[in-house]
């Protein structure tokens, strides 16, 4: 037999979602039966499947050992760098300023250093992350950008903050801009460029087309040329869809590639120009919530902006 007491962060949950977090060895289908037969209880009363657990709720279940046993805790994110450039923190979030070359999440090729283990690991250090008191929520990264962009990345700190602010993503109440150099002067100063976009997972690659094809999702960019010279434009990127190598690709089909993009540009483009990565960076994020925030509400209208952009800031002055 075991007994919880379910914390704020596992607040919310179903009975069912939560014990399977929980309890990893718990086979799903003695789990449901357990439930059947009221061998989990929530405040000692029968409890349904669905049912929502509350901060408080005492949890029992009644089950052999063997199914309830949590293995000794090894923390992968203290592997991790300790190097954070953070931009905001509060009790609810950070804003993270994420360096090219560092992974948002641990793919095959680089596991333990990664921004969300290097997040987890600070606020374990800090001692607001106990993940020995957590049966179910790790900090979390609330959006992600690719690996070779820099910029901002927002990490919830509790389980409210992260589905408060997944929410807002969803209804596109959290604007996000990007800085980049294309190849190239564009033709209108600003634009929305609308079309569809397919995303091919053996290549991990996207394709942008004008016309709907079976599988393509739909994307809206927004950009506005803020300098052009030697053959080069500076534009800021507002995001109104947010699809995996949306910026890239979507200017890449009209001719305007990035700046050392070999991805969805020429190698023939970028020889000689020192750009060995694409030339974009998340600078600037803004709060602007339309529905209801809840404990997040603070944050409504907040603003935040990198102070500098190294290629933003060597093309300006021209250095590049």
């Amino acid at each position: 037999m075991k007994q919880l007491t379910i914390a704020k962060n596992d607040a919310g949950q179903r009975v069912d979602k939560f014990l399977t977090k929980a309890f990893p060895n718990l086979p799903v289908s003695m789990m449901y039966k357990y439930i059947r037969q009221k061998d989990i209880k929530v405040n000692r009363k029968r409890c349904t499947n669905s049912q929502r657990l509350e901060e408080g709720d005492i949890l029992t279940i009644y089950a052999p050992d063997e199914f309830l046993e949590q293995a000794a805790p090894v923390y992968e994110f203290m592997y991790a760098g300790t190097k954070l450039d953070i931009v905001y923190e509060d009790e609810h979030i950070l804003l993270l300023n994420k360096p090219v070359g560092l992974l948002v999440h641990p793919d095959d090729t680089e596991y333990r250093d990664t921004l969300i283990f290097r997040v987890q690991r600070y606020l374990f250090e800090k001692g607001e992350y106990r993940p020995d008191t957590e049966a179910s929520f790790a900090p979390a990264l609330v959006n992600r950008i690719d690996r070779n962009t820099c910029g901002i990345v927002i990490a919830a700190k509790t389980a409210a903050a992260l589905r408060i602010l997944n929410e807002k993503l969803r209804r596109r109440e959290i604007e996000k801009y990007y800085l980049c150099l294309v190849h190239g002067h564009l033709d209108k100063p600003e634009d929305t460029l609308h079309g569809f976009l397919e995303k091919n997972e053996a290549q991990n690659r996207v394709y942008v087309s004008e016309r709907q094809a079976r599988g393509a999702r739909t994307i809206a960019t927004r950009y506005r040329v803020l300098e052009e010279h030697g053959g080069l434009s500076l534009l800021e990127i507002e995001l109104l869809t947010g699809r995996t190598h949306q910026i890239r690709a979507h200017l890449a089909s009209i001719g305007h590639p990035l700046l050392g993009d070999g991805k969805y540009g020429t190698n023939a483009l970028n020889k000689g120009t020192g750009f060995t990565k694409q030339a974009l960076c998340s600078y600037r994020l803004k709060f602007a919530f339309t529905t209801d925030a809840d404990e997040l509400a603070y944050l409504n209208g907040k603003e935040f902006t990198l102070p500098s952009v190294w290629f933003a800031d060597e093309f300006k002055n021209g250095t590049l």
